[in-house]
């Protein structure tokens, strides 16, 4: 029988999750600075989370972690870490935690729970759908250009085209992965906009990118340079619709990365959104790797 015990202290429980958290990223490839720093932003983000200790016959097996919140909308679950040490693996302690999560959180109003794995999600969460992957990769080297296609910074002209179709992408991607409804996602995506780039096209540590082919417009890209200590994360790397199936989204990355490195950053990072499973596969290929994923679950759905 697996029990849950809410714990009055935690600090054993967050040494614990700190250090899985900093043996995931470092095997991932990131950067001991870069590895400090989320972890300094997960520590941040800990101190409303209920802890429960998993115990068997009396005996801890694992930890989990639980919180609702308010997003002005509704108010949502989140699994913060649920985690059953090697030895007491497969015995049923996952799924028993996931219904005890669960529980607690629908118990406390949540209509939707959302869960962030750094490592593989594992068969208890396979009803749970991804929403998003944060992958990134270390650049070595410049890439190898593709034949044809050049990158050259954005103009001013171009920009005010270029904010409001990246705007409309980004409610799509949201709506897509199922993770808000088109209302809740263009409120997002008007608040995120603002914030990342208040100065527009001259927003300081900001790459705007074309992408031409033959002189023809095929893509852009938006890339933010020093996101976390020598990393760049690509907010956009896009090649219009006609132009796909052609190997420009290798193309894309190529310049990003070397963007990458022309700005001092040494790994580049990005956000896939779920149901875009062409992008997953492309960057499987090219070697990015899943640094955590986002999943989640309509709570009135998990208990039909």
């Amino acid at each position: 029988m697996t029990d849950f015990t809410i714990l009055d202290d935690s600090a054993e429980w967050q040494k614990d999750f700190e250090r899985r958290l900093r043996t995931s990223y470092t095997t991932a490839g990131l950067g001991t600075a870069t590895v400090e720093r989320m972890l300094e932003e997960a520590r941040a983000g800990v101190g409303d989370w209920t802890i429960a200790e998993i115990t068997a016959a009396g005996t801890r097996v694992g930890y989990a972690a639980v919180v609702v919140t308010d997003d002005g909308v509704a108010l949502s679950g989140r699994i913060g870490d649920l985690h059953v040490d090697t030895a007491h693996a497969g015995q049923g302690h996952e799924q028993a935690a996931r219904e005890w999560a669960e529980a607690w959180c629908t118990q406390r109003g949540a209509r939707r729970l959302n869960i962030r794995f750094t490592e593989p999600a594992g068969e208890p969460f396979d009803d749970y759908d991804v929403r998003g992957q944060l992958r990134a990769r270390r650049v070595s080297f410049p890439p190898e250009p593709l034949d044809e296609v050049t990158s050259r910074p954005m103009t001013p002209a171009e920009y005010p085209e270029w904010l409001a179709s990246e705007k409309t992408a980004y409610v799509g991607d949201i709506v897509r992965s199922g993770a808000m409804s088109p209302e809740e996602a263009i409120r997002k995506s008007d608040r995120d906009f603002a914030r990342l780039l208040p100065e527009g096209l001259a927003t300081p540590d900001n790459t705007f990118l074309v992408l031409e082919a033959a002189g023809e417009l095929i893509g852009t890209g938006w890339l933010k340079h020093g996101h976390l200590p020598e990393v760049t994360y690509g907010y956009s790397l896009y090649i219009q619709d006609q132009h796909r199936g052609k190997g420009y989204g290798r193309a894309a990355m190529a310049a990003g990365e070397q963007a990458t490195l022309a700005a001092g950053d040494s790994t580049l990072m990005f956000t896939v959104w779920g149901g875009n499973e062409v992008a997953m596969k492309l960057y499987t290929s090219a070697g990015y790797r899943v640094i955590e994923e986002d999943r989640s679950i309509d709570l009135s759905r998990s208990a039909v």
